[in-house]
């Protein structure tokens, strides 16, 4: 007898429909499972089995060929239990067979026949709905996950005896009772950082056109406290936005059991020891994201920058420049999202005090050249902004605070914002990462910014990149002002931001 069912495999962070076919006919007493199954997969007979039996469901004594289909598509993950269970179970009637045919299952069943939660449920629900399936039967724990995803219906169990009282019409699962976050409410605010207004500037123009900054300051100058509000001053995100944060949380496990969707915009600040797949994603078998993407759509701040090996900040240059991660495997290619704000912070010098007039600078010149080596010449160009933040005095550290909150702030990046998604007609292209033949008709140059940029190609060496940057940058700070026209005013200060002494503190 021959059954179906479906379940998924991820691929980054989509889930594709695998088709489950279970049949149980005669022949040695044998179970085989195909269809390009890794070691996790393979070893759900054993879960299966024991699950069966503790839920007083004997296992045939036939011969039983499980196939995931399509075959050329890796299986990974211990989330196809469920499904192979119940195809078990229909292809030897102790189910309805027309039942499991309508539903995605997926779930890693205990060997007492209880169902443990799995990651990647919500973009499981999203492949079902897109697949014309009738809806998910889940994880009770992962149930308000999937209930995220409209026009399905969502069946969490708790156990496998459960799943086949529903499939025989005997048990109707209660409703699900789905978090609602409501308005995300930010426990930090702008106005909390003193002084630093040239900083302050540059973290406004960064986010207004998805630009990347670099704070470069001494120790204890305020630059995490800066970058920690940078996520505050960014618009709210669309809902197609937070459907992607959240399917990319899920993917990676790192939803709880009051999965909700994910509304505020993700500040990831992972620590300098982290590896290559840490932050750009990948590891051993299924491809997890890594902090690139679980920044996506949010603020990735890398702090003490030359502390990280260089070869994992070399890994980032492309994800920069594309949006995306290509992780090449075996099995094929595996894309990731990655479109975030890169925000790094670092000394000006391993002792962290060249430049001061408070404290001498200690390192000696090849220590010096050896500190600031240890960041690549193409990734520190891709730092559009790079900012001073310099030690603040007495007066400024007891006075009274004078900075903007952050919703000052917000509203004129929304405003900018605005501008650029009517300009690329998308909400999700800025300033930063629109295409070349936008840029050149949205900052067409006067005469009088032709000649600056001129001089500054032959003074400051700019290089190809470099100048673009520096345009692109101009027309983020002539959307804040409002303007149409990109004026040399607003060149001079892209090209003070741009070419500011990443070595020292002014800016």
């Amino acid at each position: 007898m021959l059954a179906r069912t479906s379940s998924v495999a991820l691929v980054g962070t989509d889930a594709r429909i695998v088709e489950v076919e279970v049949h149980v006919g005669d022949g040695m007493p044998r179970f085989t499972m195909v269809g390009l199954a890794a070691k996790s997969v393979c070893e759900s007979e054993q879960r299966v089995r024991s699950a069966l039996a503790a839920g007083g469901q004997p296992w045939p004594q036939k011969r039983i060929v499980a196939n995931l289909a399509p075959g050329t598509l890796r299986k990974d993950g211990t989330h196809l239990d469920l499904a192979i269970a119940v195809g078990l179970l229909a292809a030897t009637e102790r189910v309805p067979q027309s039942s499991p045919e309508r539903w995605v299952v997926l779930g890693e069943l205990t060997l007492n026949g209880h169902v443990r939660p799995v990651p990647g449920v919500l973009a499981a629900a999203l492949a079902a709905r897109a697949a014309g399936r009738s809806g998910v039967i889940c994880p009770e724990v992962n149930g308000p996950e999937a209930a995220l995803v409209d026009a399905i219906e969502v069946v969490p169990v708790s156990s496998l005896l459960q799943c086949i009282d529903f499939l025989r019409g005997s048990w109707t699962p209660p409703p699900i009772n789905v978090a609602k976050p409501g308005s995300p409410q930010n426990d930090v605010d702008l106005a909390e950082v003193r002084g630093h207004g040239s900083a302050k500037r540059a973290a406004e123009i960064a986010v207004a056109g998805g630009h990347n900054l670099l704070l470069v300051g001494p120790p204890g100058s305020g630059k995490t406290m800066l970058a920690r509000r940078m996520p505050t001053l960014l618009p709210a995100m669309t809902l197609e936005e937070s459907l992607e944060v959240t399917r990319i949380f899920s993917v990676a496990g790192l939803l709880g059991a009051d999965a909700h969707l994910i509304e505020r915009r993700p500040f990831r600040s992972p620590h300098h020891s982290i590896s290559p797949s840490g932050l750009i994603g990948g590891g051993s078998g299924l491809a997890r994201p890594g902090e690139i993407s679980l920044a996506t759509h949010g603020v990735l701040f890398l702090d003490e920058l030359p502390l990280f090996r260089r070869d994992v900040l070399d890994a980032m240059r492309g994800p920069l420049e594309d949006g995306v991660v290509r992780i090449a495997r075996s099995g094929g290619l595996v894309t990731l999202p990655a479109r975030f704000s890169l925000v790094g912070a670092m000394n000006p010098c391993p002792c962290g005090f060249y430049g001061s007039p408070e404290r001498a600078c200690l390192c000696s010149e090849p220590r010096f050249r050896a500190y600031r080596g240890r960041i690549s010449g193409p990734l520190m160009d891709r730092f559009d902004i790079q900012a001073g933040v310099n030690r603040l005095g007495r007066a400024e550290l007891l006075g009274a605070g004078d900075g903007e909150p952050s919703e000052a702030v917000r509203d004129r990046v929304e405003r900018a914002r605005a501008l650029q998604a009517e300009r690329y007609g998308s909400a999700l292209v800025t300033n930063a990462s629109a295409p070349r033949s936008s840029l050149d008709a949205s900052a067409a140059l006067t005469p009088e910014g032709r000649r600056m940029l001129g001089d500054a190609i032959d003074a400051l060496k700019l290089s190809g990149r470099g100048l673009d940057r520096v345009r692109r940058l101009a027309r983020t700070i002539a959307d804040l002002d409002g303007c149409a026209e990109v004026t040399d005013t607003h060149l001079g200060e892209a090209l003070m931001f741009r070419t500011s002494d990443a070595e020292g503190e002014a800016a």
